[in-house]
């Protein structure tokens, strides 16, 4: 298999190297050459598979000359063994059509734990025997830096260096990661920033020439194709187990990145039967605006419950818009140097139409967000936290008849136990594995928001590309 950039001039990479790269040279992101696509038969076989079977069969096109399927399933047995669920990512069923997909049974209660466990592991392996030092840089709005940093934590080669808006996320998430004190994790808190502004920060660094050429940088968030890869892997084990290949199944997904949401897309384009991906977002709905209206402009970032899709820059569309847009890497990134410029962009025909079929989007306000909450505490005896609120909310409004609809719970309710208090009237308790988390001892620096301020901090403290 090899990778190739949605903007046209980067190197084609193989697997290895797009997994400790990252971020294209060009600006653009790593993208399979052509899509696996996986046959009826191959896809019934998967109804009585473990998940780790499952994740083999899955993520093995995408592996292919770079690691073996005994490799692969050395790694996703030693990743997903750390995980409280014994099926990993199980199913709940909440009423004749409506299933939730646990996502959050990892190490951090949350769903970027399925992908980066293994990314960390997948590190491990690729820089073993090598004298490369790769200084990560990432950027959250909670999750993903809490399961980067559990991942990473200690291990030979790698220096981790995370990007939080400060206040911005909750108070689970900032000590889920300033309390790893592992002498290779660095926590930065950003004054006055919002998820938007640690993220350009971090596109910055990879494309300055000067910063990018002293440091083998590295990503971990979902810029990084090996962590969508991973995500794929659950909507073939949740879809098998709800009848497909021969019934097709609809999924709603809490967007905000659009990484999660991508991975149902292309698990669909590998030859699932999903019949919608909704695409659910909150009162910050750039992405319903450009599914529904073609109208992809930048607006100001409202602060919600739901901080994980407190979000107006959605980096992994561009991969959507690639894939839609005919795969024109010259055309793409002419596309997106005038967003760049002007915060705004109007979607190409093309890019609309072809996505049509497939994707649905909604805009959840606060309410409705409460009132799924109470829905499903209530009706059905499920706590859920704000962002599975939101994906329920909009799954629960898409008239789709009697076809099984699943709602992917991305984090573990007791993440935001105010919000959830708030609409349900109960708070729901830390997992036993973290009751401790707030007696612990909390490390971080903060500092302004600027280029300057944050290199210059990397720069004393991460070890130079060989």
């Amino acid at each position: 298999m090899r990778y190739i950039s949605t903007r046209g001039t980067a190197p084609i990479l193989d697997f290895q190297a797009v997994t400790l790269t990252g971020l294209a040279s060009d600006g653009g992101l790593y993208m399979p050459e052509s899509w696996p696509t996986l046959s009826t038969e191959q896809i019934a076989k998967m109804r009585g598979m473990s998940y780790v079977d499952t994740a083999v069969e899955v993520m093995a096109p995408f592996v292919e000359g770079t690691l073996t399927r005994d490799d692969l399933r050395t790694l996703c047995t030693e990743a997903y063994g750390r995980f409280s669920h014994a099926a990993v990512t199980p199913l709940v069923q909440l009423d004749g059509t409506h299933w939730l997909l646990e996502l959050f049974h990892g190490p951090t209660l949350a769903f970027k734990d399925v992908a980066l466990q293994l990314l960390g592991l997948l590190f491990e392996r690729f820089l073993s025997g090598t004298n490369k030092h790769l200084t990560v840089v990432g950027a959250t709005s909670g999750d993903t830096g809490s399961a980067a940093i559990d991942a990473l934590a200690g291990r030979a080669g790698v220096d981790v260096f995370m990007l939080h808006p400060k206040g911005r996320v909750s108070d689970v998430q900032r000590r889920q990661m300033t309390t790893v004190l592992a002498p290779n994790i660095h926590n930065i808190a950003l004054e006055g920033a919002s998820f938007d502004d640690c993220q350009a920060l971090v596109k910055a660094m990879f494309n300055s020439r000067d910063f990018a050429g002293r440091f083998a940088l590295s990503a971990v968030n979902s810029i990084n194709w090996a962590r969508l890869m991973a995500q794929v892997v659950y909507y073939f084990y949740a879809a098998v187990r709800l009848g497909a290949p021969e019934r097709p199944v609809a999924f709603s997904v809490p967007t905000g990145n659009f990484g999660d949401v991508f991975a149902g897309y292309v698990a669909a384009k590998m030859g699932l039967p999903i019949a919608k991906l909704i695409v659910a977002t909150n009162v910050n709905d750039i992405l319903h605006r450009a599914l529904s209206q073609g109208d992809y402009s930048q607006g100001t970032v409202i602060p919600t419950p739901a901080p994980s899709m407190d979000i107006q820059v959605s980096s992994n569309f561009e991969r959507l818009l690639f894939d839609l847009g005919g795969r024109d890497g010259n055309a793409l990134a002419a596309q997106m140097h005038g967003f760049e410029a002007s915060k705004a962009m109007r979607l190409t025909n093309a890019q609309r139409d072809g996505g049509a079929s497939l994707l649905h989007s909604d805009r959840i306000d606060l309410d409705d967000m409460a009132l799924a909450m109470r829905w499903a505490c209530d009706g059905t005896g499920q706590v859920i936290d704000p962002h599975t609120a939101i994906a329920l909310a909009a799954a629960r409004r898409a008239e789709l008849g009697d076809m099984p609809i699943v709602t992917l719970a991305t984090a573990h309710p007791a993440k935001f136990g105010d919000a959830v208090e708030r609409a349900t009237g109960m708070r729901p308790a830390l997992p036993a594995r973290i009751g401790d988390l707030f007696d612990r001892e909390e490390r971080y620096a903060s500092l302004p928001g600027t280029f300057e301020a944050v290199t210059g901090y990397i720069a004393e403290r991460a070890v130079p590309s060989a």
